[in-house]
């Protein structure tokens, strides 16, 4: 869809810190990290809202959430995830996109309060990607 960055990221023609690329979903690292390694999922397709994710499809995505949950916490040596996801309200991009936060006890993250962090530079956020990429493997 003209305009959506993250079908931009899907296509390619918008840089993104890819962790998987697969025909369920391409995950990437968020610019805006909760904490560093969070990542964000989303379905090849442009979608709104999980509502508009095709029954057929969600076995797939949803596998593949799970698969970088354990990505996540085996690249990252996370105590755990927290998988989010926003339907409409708080979408910063209207495309159905799914949080994957890594976490560890004591991190600070209380309910819904979403502190935000920044990467160093460029290869600080590749080598996360490149961590949580390794571990999906």
């Amino acid at each position: 869809m003209g305009g959506c960055v993250f079908c931009g990221i899907v296509a390619g023609d918008v840089p993104a810190f890819r962790v998987a690329d697969t025909p369920e979903g391409v995950a990437f690292l968020d610019t805006r990290p909760v904490f560093k390694g969070h990542l964000l999922v989303v379905p090849r397709t442009h979608l709104v809202s999980l509502a508009d994710l095709p029954a057929g499809e969600l076995p797939g995505y949803f596998g593949l959430v799970q698969r970088l949950a354990v990505a996540v916490e085996a690249g990252l040596g996370a105590g755990g995830t927290f998988v989010a996801m926003n339907n409409k309200v708080s979408q910063s991009v209207p495309h159905l996109h799914t949080h994957v936060v890594p976490r560890t006890k004591g991190d600070g993250l209380r309910g819904f309060f979403w502190p935000r962090t920044r990467y160093a530079d460029d290869a600080e956020a590749g080598a996360y990607a490149e961590r949580v990429a390794a571990a999906l493997a």
